[in-house]
């Protein structure tokens, strides 16, 4: 056999904007294999939130992803909400719909641009973050910050919505839908852009659902997937979305659900604005949570984000962990590199909107089956960095 010839990229590379390791094997400019190791950006977020009330968790866990710091917030509140026996009042679910949905349309937005520089379309790239910097100026107006919004909080929300501020969403839906029209047009007709996703990457629909793929990623493979629709949170019951789906499988099916989907967002939000119930926005969760444990499930703009939440009936929880719907997209990044040229690579990689940040929590170590303690895993890093030259 003859050696193999290895191309890495990453965890610095021009093409990746987060640390993440790829090998590809290549015969010529075909990939033959492929591998990542991620890792790279490893916070201990979920450790971290076992010395945290259940207060301050709210806090750090908005941080694990700048971009759906709101869904992981939401999908937080909604756990616990869930074990103290709490439920927030209709207008504070209103709102954290209406603000996910903004967060969805900045997400959709800032990935087109990303997607688009990766294919050389950098006058796509330029526009679509100037038409982004609307929503993030709305929410801006709404929260008074335009990346980790801080809206959430424990039994409700801590912003609300004035006739001034609905009217200044409104006009901002009003231009970004009018710009969303004209990007539709430019992804589904543009010849050059269009040579690098038309037929790339192409995902069937067994494919999608034997890989476990979630979100836009597996609705352009005709997956018919939302968490909002499945299993619906917060006020989603009353302001129902439609799902958006696509056949092709291809990065440009990936490009088409993604901006129909900011559609549907549109209405959504008018929809919010136009029937917004009358209330409190906060009810009183109790500082200690009774011990049990639970799930929650939301809608990232990604895909499915869950939480396992457990209490030990103390105020500090026993056991958070996140499950990301990057981790989920991943495996369908190294299936679908076998058999395209090496060129294609970072679209295919973009395809999934992938966030390595918000991926990297945890760690699998070789450790023969045994069950170690914290103190036996703290040992081991010790070790290990010593043994390293």
């Amino acid at each position: 056999m003859p050696d193999k010839f290895i191309i890495p990229i990453g965890p610095q590379h021009p093409a990746l904007k987060e640390p993440g390791h790829f090998e590809f094997t290549v015969d010529g400019e075909v990939v033959t294999g492929a591998s990542v190791r991620l890792g790279y950006v490893h916070r201990g977020i979920e450790k971290a939130t076992e010395s945290r009330n259940w207060n301050q968790n709210l806090y750090l866990l908005e941080r694990i992803c700048g971009i759906c710091s709101h869904t992981h917030a939401m999908a937080y509140c909604l756990g616990v909400e869930k074990l103290a026996g709490v439920v927030a009042p209709p207008r504070a679910q209103a709102i954290r719909t209406l603000v996910g949905e903004l967060e969805r349309i900045h997400s959709h937005l800032l990935w087109l641009g990303v997607a688009a520089h990766e294919a050389g379309f950098d006058t796509l790239f330029m526009y679509s973050w100037r038409d982004r910097e609307t929503v993030m100026d709305v929410l801006e107006g709404l929260t008074g910050n335009r990346v980790n919004y801080s809206a959430n909080v424990l039994g409700g929300v801590k912003v609300d919505i004035n006739g001034q501020q609905s009217d200044s969403i409104r006009k901002g839906l009003d231009f970004l839908e009018e710009r969303t029209r004209h990007y539709l047009e430019v992804v589904t007709t543009d010849t050059v852009f269009l040579q690098r996703t038309r037929g790339i990457g192409v995902t069937t629909n067994e494919q999608a659902e034997r890989l476990g793929l979630v979100g836009p990623t597996a609705r352009a493979s005709s997956v018919v997937r939302d968490i909002r629709i499945d299993a619906p949170y917060a006020a989603y019951a009353e302001y129902p979305v439609s799902v958006v789906t696509e056949a092709a499988g291809d990065l440009e099916a990936r490009f088409i659900v993604r901006i129909k989907e900011l559609f549907e967002s549109y209405r959504v939000i008018r929809e919010i604005l136009d029937k917004l119930p009358e209330g409190e926005l906060q009810a009183r969760v109790p500082r200690r949570i009774k011990a049990g444990e639970t799930i929650s499930r939301v809608e990232a703009p990604r895909g499915e984000l869950f939480y396992f939440i457990k209490s030990n009936g103390t105020d500090t929880p026993d056991r958070i962990k996140v499950r990301t719907p990057t981790m989920c997209n991943m495996a369908s990044v190294l299936a679908l590199a076998v058999g395209h040229q090496l060129a294609d690579m970072p679209m295919i990689l973009v395809g999934v909107d992938p966030c390595f940040s918000c991926n990297d929590r945890s760690v699998v170590i070789n450790g023969g089956g045994d069950c170690w303690t914290w103190e036996q895993l703290r040992q081991y890093g010790i070790d290990y960095y010593r043994r390293k030259p």
